[in-house]
C-alpha cells in the first residue's frame, strides 16, 4: 500500500506489527480512496460508518454558522482522522464537513469491523480496539481545545490561548502555526480584519512577535 507508513504512525495502530497491519487490513474491510483539492471528504448531516485514515494530504473540518459563515473546527495531516467521533457514535450524524485541502488519500475502515469480535488476530485486533478508545478520547481533547480558545470574551485572549497551546506543543517560544491569516480567523471565529489588527497592537505592546505564520510568544 502506497502512504503505508503513514498508516503505522496513526495512533489506531500503535503497537501492532506493521507485518500484521496489511493482513488486518484486508479483514478489516478496508478501503482507500483518493480526493482532488477542495473535494469533500465528509458534507455535514452525512451518516458515517466508517473511521478515515489520511495517508497522503491534508484536510480540515469545517462547520457553517447559522449566518451561512465558514468556520474551521480542526486540521487533519497524515496518520490523522476523519469523523471518528461520528463514526463510533452509532447512527450520529456528522455535525462538521470534512475538506481536502489538498490532494488526499484516505483508508476507510468500517467502525463495525472494528468492534466485531476477531477470531484471527485476537492480541492485535484486542490493541486496536485500545488504540480506538485513546483516538476517539484525542479527537475529544482537540476539540476541547478549540472550544478553550472559542470562550475567552476578546480577540486577545483567543489568539493568546491559542499561541500559548501550540508553543507548549511545539516545546520552543519560537514556533510555525499551520494557518495564514484568513484561516486563523476562521478558526478563533473572528473577523479577520480585527484580528490583524490585534496582532499589530499585540507585536506593539511586546507580546508577540510574528513574521506571516511564524510566531514568537513571549513570556
Amino acid at each position: 500500500m502506497n502512504n503505508f507508513d503513514s498508516l503505522c504512525r496513526s495512533r489506531l495502530f500503535s503497537g501492532i506489527s506493521p507485518n500484521d497491519i496489511p493482513q488486518m487490513l484486508e479483514c478489516l474491510s478496508a478501503t482507500r480512496k483518493e480526493y482532488a483539492k477542495d473535494e469533500m471528504v465528509v458534507r455535514e448531516g452525512d451518516v458515517v460508518d466508517d473511521v478515515g485514515i489520511i495517508l497522503q494530504g491534508s484536510a480540515q473540518s469545517t462547520k457553517l454558522s447559522v449566518t451561512g459563515k465558514k468556520i474551521i473546527v480542526s486540521l487533519h495531516d497524515p496518520g490523522g482522522y476523519t469523523a471518528v467521533l461520528t463514526a463510533a457514535s452509532r447512527g450520529r450524524r456528522c455535525p462538521m464537513s470534512v475538506q481536502a485541502i489538498e490532494p488526499l488519500e484516505v483508508l476507510f475502515i468500517p467502525i463495525q469491523s472494528i468492534l466485531s469480535r476477531c477470531t484471527k488476530w485476537c492480541m492485535a485486533h484486542q490493541q486496536l480496539l485500545g488504540n480506538l478508545f485513546d483516538s476517539i478520547a484525542e479527537r475529544a481533547l482537540e476539540l476541547h481545545d478549540r472550544n478553550d480558545c472559542l470562550i475567552m470574551p476578546t480577540i486577545r485572549d483567543k489568539v493568546l490561548t491559542y499561541l500559548t497551546r501550540v508553543m507548549r506543543e511545539a516545546g520552543t517560544e519560537t514556533f510555525t502555526i499551520p494557518f495564514d491569516r484568513e484561516a486563523m480567523a476562521e478558526y478563533l471565529d473572528v473577523d479577520r480584519s480585527a484580528l490583524s489588527r490585534e496582532l499589530a497592537w499585540m507585536k506593539r505592546d511586546g507580546l508577540i512577535d510574528f513574521y506571516r505564520n511564524e510566531f514568537k510568544l513571549f513570556a
